[in-house]
Parts: structure tokens; sequence; C-alpha cells
């Protein structure tokens, strides 16, 4: 067997040792030699030796050895959050091959408020629909990324027109005012658009394509304010609607994300106002993967409004 050369193809050209890397996060993790050596199953100076041996390899500090502590450098931290990150995926591997083959996984993609409001309330029915299926739910914050190599499909809002996958529509969307029960009961309903531009409003961050706050949505239905009275801003949009939910304003409905918490009481429409969005909700399946009989299923079941558990 030929020793390696710079030629040498694939990671171990990069990554002379895993062993030193496992050992490293072992370190970073516990903050302390010691404490990794015991969970290792080592020597102290056995994990010293590899620690060391990755810092001459990369020509770095990786630890700053203090009195009675370490402390990760800059350097440090940036591979201990890479390594950490890809061995708790190995680790999700191993642990699910251990544990015997998995019946048609199928890895969907999508926002967290699509997610929370709209995927999660409807397991059930999903498992009564289709009993032999393993979903496994990949929430994302912005629109939902195709290019992780384990999505097989995703739902997405806007136009349809996506450059990396073939998208399928699921239903359009309409957005309106929603507050609590007593919210509304301790207040009265809104008598105009103005009187709801001064009321509590709750807003959040538009993270998705064709998402919009209050000011937009104010002038899609043709209202000019000077000046909105936010009474919360959050990052969220699940923040933004359990603030409703709890009584401190008035927040944008997306009515097939608020469905079920109408239907339950848990909030209320306010007739000051609805706007029929020209973007709709999409399943989008990566180019080359195929539209299996699963993933048709899939989106019969996510076009339904009721929830069945």
């Amino acid at each position: 067997m030929k020793p390696p050369t710079a030629r040498t193809k694939g990671y171990r050209r990069l990554i002379p040792s895993l062993t030193a890397l496992v050992e490293f996060e072992a370190v970073a993790r516990h903050g302390s030699f010691t404490l990794a050596a015991d969970e290792l199953g080592v020597t102290q100076a056995a994990v010293s030796r590899q620690v060391k041996f990755l810092e001459e390899t990369l020509g770095t500090r990786l630890f700053d050895r203090l009195h009675r502590s370490i402390k990760l450098t800059e350097e440090g931290e940036a591979l201990y959050l890479v390594v950490a990150e890809s061995m708790q995926k190995i680790a999700g591997v191993f642990d699910r091959l251990a544990s015997g083959p998995v019946q048609q996984e199928l890895v969907l993609a999508a926002t967290s408020a699509f997610s929370h409001f709209r995927l999660l309330p409807r397991l059930g029915s999903l498992r009564k629909a289709q009993p032999n299926l393993q979903l496994r739910i990949s929430t994302q914050m912005f629109t939902a990324d195709l290019r992780p190599k384990e999505i097989d499909v995703a739902v997405r809002f806007g136009n349809g027109r996506w450059g990396d996958g073939t998208a399928t529509f699921l239903f359009d969307e309409e957005v309106f005012p929603v507050c609590s029960p007593d919210w509304l009961k301790s207040r009265g309903a809104p008598e105009s658009l103005q009187d709801v531009t001064r009321a509590a409003l709750i807003e959040s961050d538009s993270t998705s394509e064709g998402w919009m706050g209050w000011d937009e949505w104010f002038h899609a239905v043709g209202v000019r304010p000077e000046r909105l009275n936010f009474a919360l801003r959050c990052s969220l949009y699940t923040d933004a609607i359990e603030a409703a939910r709890y009584g401190q304003g008035i927040a944008l409905g997306w009515g097939r994300l608020v469905h079920d918490l109408l239907e339950a009481g848990e909030l209320v429409r306010l007739p000051s106002a609805s706007l029929k969005v020209s973007d709709s909700y999409y399943i989008v399946v990566p180019h080359g993967r195929t539209i299996a009989p699963e993933i048709d299923a899939l989106i019969d079941w996510l076009r339904q409004d009721s929830i069945e558990n």
C-alpha cells in the first residue's frame, strides 16, 4: 500500500486523524482534559498528545491553557462547532441504522410557522392515511432550502416558479387581522381600518418570499397610515400569533396557518378587511427526485383542513 502523498484524494489529505478530532471534541465539550480522558477511557496524556498533534498539524493553538482551566481560542471555537455538529449527525445515522431498517422515511422541509400551525396538529390524520410512512420534518426559519441532499420535499410560499425543483400547487392564501376573544371583548371590534391602525398591533419579521407585515398589508387594502401603533415586534410569526392568543393585541392572520386556532375559538377574525394575496403555498420536489406515490398522498393530506386525531 502506497503511503499518502500530496496527491492523495479524499478527506484523509485534509483530516489526518479522526481520533484526534474525537478527542478534541470531548475536551472542548467538557472544558477539561481529565474529564475527556475519563469519558474516552484513555489517559490524560494520550488526549493531550492528540490535541497537540492537531494544533501542530493546523499550525494554530486550539486552546488557551490557563492556570486551572482551559478555554477554546477563536480558531478552536470554529473547529469545535463544525466537529460537534458533524459528530451529532453521524451519531444520529448510527442510531437509526442500529435500530433497524426505516420504512419509507420522507424528509419534509418547511418554515417554522407552517410546521407549527399546519403540520404538527395534523400528524394523527397522516398516520391513519399512511401508517407505513416515517416522516422527518426539517424546520427552517426562512424559505425551505432544497440544497441539503436529504430533503425529499419542501413546502414553500411564493409564485411557484423556482429553479431547483418541481412545484405542485397546494392552496392559496388570505390575510386578515386576528386577536383573542378576550381582547375583542374588552376593547370591542374596531369600527374601521383607521381604528385598526391605532390599535395595539403585533408585528413579525418577513422571513419568507411573499410574506408581508402590517405596513404592506394596509397599503394593499388601500390605507396609508401615517403611523402604526406597534405593541410588540417578534422575529418569528409563531411568537406573534401566540402573543395574539394571550391578548397582547392584533396580529395578521394568514388564513391557512391560523385556521385551526379560529376553528377552536382561540383566535377571532376581525371583519375590518381581508386581502387575497397573489402568492400561494406549493410543495416542491427537488430536481432529480421522482414524485413517488407517498408524495402524492402527502400532497392530498396537506390540502386537508380538518384535524383527525
